[in-house]
C-alpha cells in the first residue's frame, strides 16, 4: 500500500517527531509508514487521517486504486 503521509505532513509543516508525538508512536514508526515498510492498523490509519483533517483514502492508496481498478 502506498501513502501520501510524508507529502501531507510536509504540506502541514509537521515534523516526523511531532507526528509521532501526536499519534503516540515512535519516530521510527512514522519513517517506516512513510517509506511503505509498515502498514498501520486501521485505528492508527484513522488517527493519521484525522491529523490532516481528511479521510483514510486520501492518505493511503491501494496499489489497484492507482491502476484504475
Amino acid at each position: 500500500m502506498k501513502n501520501r503521509m510524508k507529502q501531507l505532513r510536509q504540506e502541514n509543516g509537521i515534523s516526523q517527531e511531532r507526528m509521532a508525538e501526536m499519534l503516540g508512536v515512535s519516530r521510527q514508526t512514522i519513517i517506516s509508514i512513510e517509506k511503505g515498510r509498515y502498514n498501520p492498523s486501521l485505528p492508527l490509519a484513522i488517527q493519521i487521517a484525522r491529523c490532516f483533517n481528511t479521510i483514510v483514502e486520501q492518505v493511503f492508496l491501494l496499489e489497484e486504486d492507482e491502476e484504475g481498478y
